[in-house]
Parts: C-alpha cells; sequence; structure tokens
C-alpha cells in the first residue's frame, strides 16, 4: 500500500486560517460589494457624491440658516429695481453674504433655495422609489410563485398600466387635484406607474426559483408559501431588486423635475429643482447663474445615482437579465 502525501508548502501557500486553526470564512456579500464599489474610481465618485446630496437634503434647514437666509424671504437689497430686479454684482450676485447668488426680482437666496429644493426632490424620488419596489416586488414575486391565474391576472395588469402614457396621465391627474399636499400626490402618482417594470423582473426571477432544488426542499419539510417566499425566493432576488431600485431614483428624481417644470408640481413658495428651472428660463441670457446653478444640481444628482446603479447592477445582477 502506498501513501500519498501532501507537497510541502512555502510561507507564500500556507492556507489562511482563524483564531481556532480553522479556515478563514469568506466576506459576507455586503462587504464584497462594497470592496468592488469603493475599487473603482467612478463608483467611488459617484457615491461619494449620493452621499453628499443625501446630506445635504437631511441638513438643508441647518445649512440655510448657516447661510443665513431662509428660501422664502426676500432681500431687496441684493436687487437692482432699475434693471428690471436684476441681480446686484456679477455671476448673479455671488458674495459672502449670498453664497450662490439670488433670484431676479424676489432677491430669494438661491442657496437656500437650492438645499430646501434638494430635500423635496430627493423626498419625492426615494418615497415614490419606495410604492413602486414595495408594490413591484410583491406582484412580481407573487405572479412568479404561484403562477396560472394570480400570474395572469398580475400579468395584465402590468400591461395595462404599462400601456397608459405616462407623463400625460401624471399631468391630468396632477392638475385636476388642488387642494392636496403637493409632495404625497406626487409621491403616489409617480409610483403607481412605476411599479411594472420591476414586477417584470422579479417575476422573471421568481419563476426561475420557485422549482428549484432548496425550494422543493423547503416545501416537502411542510414551509408554507409565506415562510418560501420570505426566506427562500426573496433573499435570492434581492440583488436584482437592489440593483433596480438605485437605477429607478434618478428617473423619479428627472420625472419629479419634468413635473414641476410644467408647472403642476411642487407650488411656490416650495422651492424644487424643476421649477426654479422652470422660472429660470426667461432669465437665461440676463442672469444665466440663475438657470445653472439648479440645473448643476439636477445633473450631479441624475448623473451620480446613474452611475451607482449600473455599477450595483453590474456586481449584484452581473447577468442583467442578459444570455
Amino acid at each position: 500500500m502506498s501513501i500519498v502525501t501532501a507537497p510541502p508548502t512555502g510561507p507564500g501557500d500556507v492556507p489562511a486560517v482563524g483564531g481556532s486553526g480553522s479556515p478563514a470564512p469568506p466576506d459576507a456579500p455586503w462587504r464584497t460589494t462594497w470592496r468592488r464599489l469603493w475599487g473603482d474610481r467612478g463608483s467611488r465618485t459617484a457615491l461619494i457624491a449620493a452621499a453628499l446630496l443625501i446630506l445635504v437634503a437631511l441638513t438643508a434647514p441647518l445649512l440655510s440658516r448657516l447661510g443665513g437666509w431662509s428660501p422664502t424671504a426676500f432681500d431687496a437689497d441684493a436687487i437692482d429695481p432699475y434693471l428690471g430686479g436684476l441681480p446686484h454684482g456679477s455671476l448673479g450676485g455671488i458674495s459672502a453674504e449670498h453664497w450662490l447668488g439670488v433670484e431676479p426680482v424676489t432677491g430669494r437666496d438661491l442657496f437656500a433655495r437650492v438645499v430646501h429644493g434638494a430635500q423635496v426632490s430627493l423626498l419625492i424620488a426615494f418615497a415614490a422609489t419606495a410604492i413602486v419596489v414595495v408594490t413591484g416586488t410583491a406582484a412580481g414575486i407573487a405572479a412568479g410563485y404561484f403562477g396560472g391565474r394570480v400570474d395572469t391576472v398580475l400579468s395584465r395588469l402590468m400591461d395595462l398600466t404599462m400601456s397608459f402614457p405616462s407623463l400625460i396621465f401624471m399631468i391630468a391627474m396632477m392638475s385636476v387635484a388642488q387642494d392636496v399636499n403637493r409632495v404625497v400626490l406626487m409621491t403616489v402618482v409617480i409610483g403607481v406607474f412605476g411599479w411594472p417594470g420591476i414586477a417584470r423582473v422579479v417575476r422573471a426571477e421568481a419563476l426561475s426559483l420557485r422549482n428549484r432544488e432548496f425550494v422543493e426542499a423547503a416545501r416537502a419539510c411542510g414551509s408554507g408559501p409565506w415562510r418560501i417566499l420570505t426566506r427562500q425566493v426573496l433573499p435570492n432576488i434581492s440583488g436584482p431588486v437592489i440593483a433596480y431600485t438605485t437605477l429607478l431614483i434618478p428617473g423619479m428624481i428627472s420625472t419629479e423635475a419634468a413635473l414641476s417644470f410644467l408647472g403642476v408640481g411642487v407650488r411656490p413658495p416650495t422651492p424644487s429643482w424643476g421649477q426654479m428651472i422652470a422660472e429660470a428660463v426667461a432669465y437665461y441670457e440676463t442672469d444665466p447663474m440663475y438657470f445653472i446653478v439648479p440645473s448643476v444640481f439636477l445633473f450631479v444628482a441624475v448623473l451620480a445615482f446613474t452611475v451607482l446603479g449600473d455599477a450595483l447592477r453590474d456586481i449584484l445582477d452581473p447577468q442583467g437579465g442578459r444570455p
């Protein structure tokens, strides 16, 4: 009988062990995701920009007090009544008193209005995204797992919702409803028309999982549908859902800005990036900074969340539905 011995190992070949002599446990999935996300320069920049915008939105009241102006306070001394209300000085009235300048005619501080606009825009975007993700995930996972009549009804409802020209219906609904909270109304309206996309993604994932071995094993052990959906199916589709969620946010920001730009979104004096851009169109030649400041904030927000969403999709859902 021959004895097979393992080849000698050098210093670089020693396996990693834990404190008890056992192999070191693998990194948690979130650690791997974070390391890959932070390791890419573009993703890291987008993550920092998105975090800063969220921080600005959360601390908007504090930042406006730090700047010394309320978003609704008029400063008549900052504008020239003999020049049609244009700001004093160059670059839209940028000064130590008004860090990003002032609005023409009103003299309202642009810094205060932009940071409060970030609060409104991101609040609507995140709240609408939450509605879309919860509704779409619930509908998609039910359609994919149960199949049959449930799948037929939910799939037809997805098709019906997606067949509506959503922007036109959003404008109509926002125009008809007058005496309601505009932030809540915009959140609900945007969420109502956005859920079928993620529902289809989740349905396809659930269809591929419902007959897998671990699901059959859980079913054979007596687990009910609720336990199987929450313990077996949902954790295995969390990657695509998270990636899709991040990609939804820039679309929600753009939709809110578009509705406010068209005059059916958030109403003055509540600030919004889209509303500010709409008001600045008349001054883009005489006071371009009034147009540039909210446009830059909107552009950076959409770009940051788009890049971040693409990076998370590549990490969490590398196939992305592709063959």
